[in-house]
């Protein structure tokens, strides 16, 4: 039984998935504390000189003490309508376009309030048309206790895991000899970016998953588990 445990994020990147689809149980952090300039509230999509950012506007009561689970989304700014307007501009040529952005606008649509919700709706989004079918959990829903290591094991043991699937840069923090004690196997995501057909000259990696869907379809999910470059066409 393997797990992981990611913090939600907007229209998640390649590394988030790959977790996913290496795992039983997907478990999402959604109750801490929201973390500005971070990946919560935006990432980033392919354009012809680069990438920019989709960033969702929030409004933030306390800048240091703010749940993600309270974190409202500032709808005095037409952030939808950019952001629904960008991905046509950037993506309307790839070759996969016609098959995901009506699901793209249908959930742009929506008048969400708050940025979890909106997340969640983007990581489901993505994570069917991938065609990943582990479970997604939501620690907001279970019982946990303690910080960091600690909470992460509680978790852990709660889904009877017999491995726990890490971010690389989790070690900073991580008590591998807690997991050791508990007879969990710690492993770490090693993941090299792989290489695929854009719309633009060359390549640009680190984009929100949604890219790869548009200029790959249906080979989407086998691209991001593996390294070597794949032609869509």
């Amino acid at each position: 039984m393997r797990v992981t445990i990611l913090q939600p994020s907007y229209l998640p990147w390649l590394g988030f998935f790959e977790q996913m689809s290496r795992s039983d149980k997907f478990v999402l952090l959604d109750d801490v504390q929201y973390t500005r300039r971070d990946w919560r509230n935006r990432n980033r999509i392919r354009v012809d000189e680069g990438w920019i950012w989709l960033t969702v506007p929030v409004l933030q009561k306390n800048k240091f003490a703010q749940n993600l689970l309270e974190t409202r989304i500032d709808n005095s700014v037409p952030w939808r309508k950019k952001h629904l307007y960008t991905l046509r501009q950037y993506y309307c040529k790839t070759p996969f376009f016609e098959k995901y952005f009506s699901r793209c606008e249908k959930l742009y649509e929506k008048n969400w309030e708050f940025l979890l919700d909106l997340c969640l709706e983007t990581i489901i989004f993505l994570r069917e048309e991938l065609g990943i079918k582990t479970s997604l959990l939501r620690s907001s829903e279970m019982k946990t206790y303690g910080e960091k290591t600690e909470r992460i094991l509680s978790i852990c043991q709660q889904q009877g895991a017999t491995h726990y699937l890490s971010g690389e840069s989790a070690r900073d923090y991580i008590l591998e000899e807690d997991f050791s004690r508990q007879n969990i196997e710690l492993e770490y995501q090693k993941y090299e970016h792989p290489i695929y057909p854009q719309r633009y000259t060359g390549f640009v990696s680190q984009l929100s998953a949604i890219d790869l869907l548009f200029n790959c379809g249906e080979q989407s999910l086998n691209i991001l588990r593996q390294v070597e470059p794949i032609r869509c066409s």
